[in-house]
């Protein structure tokens, strides 16, 4: 046998994703090229490793077999190359980071010159949401997360990167003159709520109750994404993380409702357990933080630190 370890990478693919179409374009290659080299991988062996029923592409047994040793073989490559970095003085190795999907807006910003300084780290950053990130810092799936409030059943560390400004939201239609007096209407209104479990949710929650406004008319949404898209539709009304509606607010698609008490606000963290013994490369990105975060957060959200 004489196959390569390309011809490894796009079988692996191949196999995740259960299509060269796709593969292909994970990959950044043609479809053709990868069904020549899919072909002359196939070719090696005297068992079939995929068949095609109609147009659907499925994998054998066997192919399951190659597929897993291959990414064995990928993963040892890997190794290799970053052992060897390492060895040149170099960060190599794998960052694996849980975020809470508002932390989308932010991360990013953090992570962008720790890895285009280390060309030999490998990033994994897993957006989902609070529940999710926290059952993965726990069973130490990660290295680190970044949620807005901290758990207290687990014993973490953190640094504390930036604020997070909460705000009442409605679509561009929100008549300004009934703003003072919104505050006792309030319970006329459809609340556009996060799933329970989400920091947002929870400071919505907490800021009714301590109002005493009673919620007649409510509607769930797993993600702020599909929030702001519903307050643009004329469905509601939220409370929202200024962070992820600059565009909105700028375009007119949003305001904010002025009202007693906001902003809300909590703090982004990056927490990890005490417990956990970080890598070299987690290592190297707390120090990044801790000292770069406040030429960061200077950098690119000077709007938002302004927003009273």
């Amino acid at each position: 046998m004489n196959y390569t370890l390309h011809q490894l990478e796009i079988f692996r693919k191949i196999a995740e994703l259960h299509s060269v179409t796709k593969a292909s374009e994970q990959l950044f290659l043609t479809q053709p090229a990868v069904s020549i080299q899919l072909k002359n991988f196939q070719a090696q062996f005297k068992l079939p490793l995929f068949e095609v029923v109609g147009r659907k592409l499925y994998i054998t047994e066997f192919g399951e077999e190659i597929s897993e040793t291959a990414f064995e073989v990928l993963e040892q490559v890997k190794n290799i190359k970053y052992k060897s970095a390492i060895f040149e003085g170099k960060i190599a190795g794998k960052l694996n980071i849980s975020i809470v999907s508002t932390a989308k807006y932010t991360m990013p910003y953090f992570l962008s010159d720790f890895i285009k300084a280390n060309e030999m780290v490998s990033l994994t950053m897993d957006v989902t949401n609070k529940t999710t990130v926290l059952r993965s810092l726990e069973n130490n799936e990660c290295d680190f997360a970044m949620v807005s409030t901290i758990p207290k059943k687990l014993n973490i560390s953190r640094i504390e990167l930036m604020k997070n400004k909460l705000y009442f939201v409605a679509n561009r239609n929100f008549n300004p003159s009934k703003q003072k007096i919104i505050l006792k209407n309030l319970n006329k209104s459809l609340f556009i709520f996060r799933e329970p479990g989400s920091a947002t949710r929870l400071a919505m929650e907490q800021y009714l109750v301590k109002n005493k406004i009673v919620v007649q008319k409510k509607m769930e949404l797993t993600s702020n994404e599909a929030i702001k898209q519903a307050i643009i539709a004329g469905l509601g009304i939220s409370i929202m993380p200024i962070i992820g509606i600059q565009n909105e607010l700028q375009n007119g698609d949003l305001q904010i409702i002025e009202m007693k008490d906001f902003p809300l606000e909590t703090n982004w963290n990056l927490i990890w357990l005490k417990s956990k013994n970080l890598s070299l490369v987690a290592k190297a990105f707390k120090k990044h933080l801790e000292e770069h975060k406040d030429q960061i957060i200077e950098q690119h959200f000077t709007w938002f630190k302004n927003i009273e």
